[in-house]
């Protein structure tokens, strides 16, 4: 059986892009997605957005492109693999992360003015063929 690690994101930055360098001159830029799921609440019955929030790490160009481009609450869409990492705090505590290590990040939306979103395909998908355009009636709610 075939292993598949992938997470295609689409949501909007919760703070700006923090950039850092390795020693050897890498650039890695950290990013901070919401993506809002809707759930319908138990207590009134009314349908309502629960947000989720997920690290992204965008290695390369592609961070430096982030961090110049990107600031807090621009939309993106994220298509990369999920990355669990352990390590010892100065406390001498164990902690552990999971973390979203970005293949591509696409910009989306304009900088302030209203022009249309543009369709988010992940990276290696056909536009057409992977997802053909659904419509409203085939919606199941």
């Amino acid at each position: 059986m075939a292993n598949i690690n992938r997470v295609v994101l689409v949501g909007n930055l919760t703070r700006d892009p923090e950039l850092r360098h390795t020693p050897s001159g890498t650039a890695v830029c950290k990013l901070r997605v919401a993506v809002n799921t809707r759930q319908k609440d138990q207590a009134t019955g009314q349908w309502g957005e629960k947000p989720n929030y997920f690290d992204v790490t965008v290695w390369g160009n592609q961070g430096e492109s982030c961090a110049q481009y990107l600031s807090k609450g621009r939309p993106v869409a994220i298509d990369g693999r999920l990355d669990w990492r352990e390590w010892d705090a100065q406390d001498g505590t164990k902690r552990q992360a999971v973390e979203i290590i970005a293949d591509s990040v696409q910009f989306l939306g304009g900088r302030g003015d209203a022009e249309a979103q543009p369709q988010f395909v992940p990276a290696g998908a056909q536009a057409e063929a992977d997802f053909p355009a659904a419509a409203d009636d085939d919606i199941p709610f």
